[in-house]
């Protein structure tokens, strides 16, 4: 099997039929769709064993004590069958093209280890993208030159090796929620390379009440992976205005963590400290109005 198209869920039963229907129009069935459960209290189960039932689609179901994105995809990527590994939001879905263009596109790099797998576009809709409005012929970089580098915005649909996947899992930390998937794409970046080409695979919104929307409360409610990320971020080949702004945010949120000044001092460089620091002052100050 080719494909594993993964979807991480929380009190969003009432959205998976529009993913579900996308998934059964696809021209090529080449995938499975593994659903990680994030401990729900709506009716999701019944649902998805509804959609079970009707045989379309291999399913396969899974229902977690409450932990975040972060540790489903752990256990998605555990559960997977399929070479590549498809992370689609429960408010998602895909273009009826979508598997076909995948396939065909991972061609072009499936015996070469150093791609750890390829992206496409997300899109509000089939030709608007998220994100640079430009399209582009592929391109073969790793996710750090293609951001930093290169300068492509926008959110990008990735899929990635399922054994690289295994390679990378999220760390674990007691009673926080969330952690940022750039934790996994720019660690990834360091050893490998994507192939990113510019078709809309991917329809995306912007529910509210969902992460995005909610950016600074959950970060600032998960402060440990929240400064984890920007520690290690802060310390990868990007440019020098990145890891600046990398060391502010990271002060931005540091007060929210428990851990004492000296121990959070020594997790970045003290010379950016000295810029961002007193920068993310400004921040507690317009934060606080």
């Amino acid at each position: 099997m080719l494909l594993t198209i993964f979807t991480p869920t929380y009190n969003r039963g009432y959205l998976l039929k529009r993913l579900y229907d996308s998934l059964c129009q696809q021209k090529l069935q080449n995938f499975e769709w593994v659903i990680v459960d994030d401990g729900s209290s709506d009716d999701t189960r019944n649902i998805v064993e509804d959609f079970q039932k009707q045989g379309k689609v291999p399913i396969h179901y899974h229902k977690q004590t409450n932990s975040g994105k972060h540790i489903a995809i752990n256990q998605g990527a555990l559960m997977a069958k399929g070479k590549l590994f498809f992370i689609v939001d429960s408010d998602d879905y895909l273009t009826e093209d979508a598997t076909t263009v995948i396939a065909d596109k991972y061609k072009l790099i499936e015996d070469n280890e150093l791609y750890a797998g390829l992206s496409g576009r997300r899109g509000y809709s089939k030709t608007q993208y998220i994100g640079t409005q430009d399209d582009y012929n592929d391109i073969h970089a790793n996710a750090l030159d293609f951001r930093f580098r290169m300068k492509i915005q926008g959110d990008m649909a990735e899929i990635i090796r399922t054994d690289v996947l295994r390679n990378y899992p999220f760390p674990y930390i007691d009673g926080e929620r969330f952690c940022t998937e750039g934790i996994l794409w720019y660690n990834v970046a360091l050893q490998y390379k994507f192939l990113w080409f510019s078709d809309i695979i991917y329809i995306g919104e912007y529910l509210e009440g969902g992460l995005t929307d909610n950016n600074f409360k959950i970060r600032k409610n998960s402060p440990e992976y929240t400064l984890l990320f920007y520690s290690e971020f802060s310390k990868m080949p990007i440019p020098f205005i990145q890891k600046i702004k990398a060391n502010i945010n990271y002060w931005r949120f540091a007060r929210f963590s428990k851990k004492s000044f000296s121990y959070k001092w020594k997790k970045v460089n003290p010379l950016f400290s000295l810029i961002g620091f007193p920068i993310s002052l400004y921040f507690l100050i317009k934060e606080s109005e």
